[in-house]
């Protein structure tokens, strides 16, 4: 089933037409913008975890360079006088090929958090991914979502009962898709949060989930309220655990009836391990530079995954996306959808779910005009052949 097309690119007539009243928009149209308003309004202690990356950030910088490298050739002469972004990914009728990648703690960037960010997307149309290490529990954020796409990132805890009880409460809470991050079984070094010796986590920000888990809950000796320090010290024992291997991914499908999708994939090997296993899909990514110094860029990892698993999988992007020409070069490298992360989340620091709404206007917009302009009027028509390599 098709959703109906949407006019993403009239959003711009839309802010020329507020212009004749004297309204210009809150935050900048140039989405790589939003980062250096974030630093200069925002605390550093909260923007640094966002904009912060593992080692020296050369892998966010590779993320960055591996998609500018890549120029769009435009074709001429097509008819794309309409134009429909919807695709269907995971058995999903999207209105666009974006969904909002999981983002923890979202409370240090705005008091609204999770719930202003699942608001925006929803009012949009687009999937929100809620992370395990979000500040509001999964039922509050599924409660402000009413029935809109949303999906449930896992961070797989040590714990087989809490992981069970998480994905027990997320498929009640009517989250359709698990998005399970493997790249994350130990915090990469970072500088930026080393310098300002901030981790929200251990202040009980980012814990939600688990202090409201029934199964976490059962292994403290008194409740969260009472000594939340201990709380605190046994989030940090089970949050993730470094000895998951494949044989581990038959629990997820034992207990998880809708598709499964490992995030943090970047060798083609990795991805057809994903297809023997069952799963229905992968996200490339390197979660945005944050984890390993020195890792190839995502973008640059793309094209030999999507070679490997065909169609066998579901290959989901993130990593480095900023503007809508981001997605279309995601796109026509083989991805089926894209995720965004920090952009989203430096809009909701800087204005709230105003700020959620106008990102995603942004990049559909943006998208949805570099289509047309390069000859597509559906993304099912772009490939590699839309590409060339430059200088990066």
């Amino acid at each position: 089933m098709r959703t109906v097309a949407r006019h993403w690119a009239d959003f711009q007539y839309e802010i020329y037409l507020n212009g004749m009243a004297g309204a210009v928009p809150r935050l900048p149209t140039d989405l790589t913008r939003l980062e250096e308003l974030a630093e200069q309004r925002l605390g550093p202690g909260p923007v640094g975890y966002v904009a912060g990356s593992a080692g020296s950030g050369s892998t966010a910088r590779a993320n960055r360079s591996a998609l500018e490298r890549r120029r769009i050739v435009p074709r001429v002469l097509r008819d794309v006088h309409e134009r429909d972004l919807s695709v269907e990914v995971l058995g999903r009728a999207l209105p666009a090929p974006l969904a909002l990648a999981p983002v923890g703690v979202l409370s240090i960037m705005h008091p609204d958090a999770e719930c202003a960010a699942a608001r925006a997307a929803a009012g949009q149309g687009v999937p929100f991914v809620l992370s395990s290490a979000s500040s509001t529990p999964m039922e509050q954020v599924a409660e402000a979502m009413g029935d809109a796409e949303r999906w449930f990132q896992l961070y797989w805890p040590r714990d087989p009962e809490v992981a069970r009880s998480f994905l027990n409460r997320a498929e009640a809470a009517g989250f359709g898709v698990l998005v399970v991050t493997l790249d994350t079984p130990l915090l990469a070094w970072r500088p930026r949060d080393l310098d300002q010796a901030y981790l929200p986590f251990l202040h009980g920000v980012g814990t939600a989930n688990y202090f409201s888990d029934p199964a976490f809950r059962a292994g403290l000796a008194k409740p969260v309220h009472e000594d939340p320090n201990a709380a605190v010290t046994h989030f940090v024992g089970m949050f993730a655990d470094p000895s998951k291997t494949w044989p581990d991914l038959a629990f997820l499908r034992e207990h998880w009836d809708g598709p499964i999708v490992l995030k943090g994939v970047l060798h083609p090997d990795d991805a057809r391990r994903a297809v023997e296993a069952g799963m229905d899909g992968v996200v490339v990514s390197n979660h945005g530079g944050r984890q390993v110094a020195g890792s190839v860029a995502a973008a640059d990892a793309l094209p030999g995954v999507v070679e490997a698993v065909g169609d066998r999988l579901t290959v989901l992007f993130d990593s480095g996306v900023r503007t809508g020409d981001d997605i279309f070069k995601a796109l026509a490298l083989g991805a089926r959808a894209v995720l965004v992360g920090r952009p989203y989340v430096y809009g909701l620091g800087l204005d709230g779910r105003p700020g959620v709404e106008h990102v995603i206007r942004c990049l559909l917009a943006e998208l949805d005009l570099t289509l047309a302009l390069s000859g597509h009027a559906t993304p099912g028509t772009i490939g590699p052949a839309d590409l060339t390599e430059g200088p990066g």
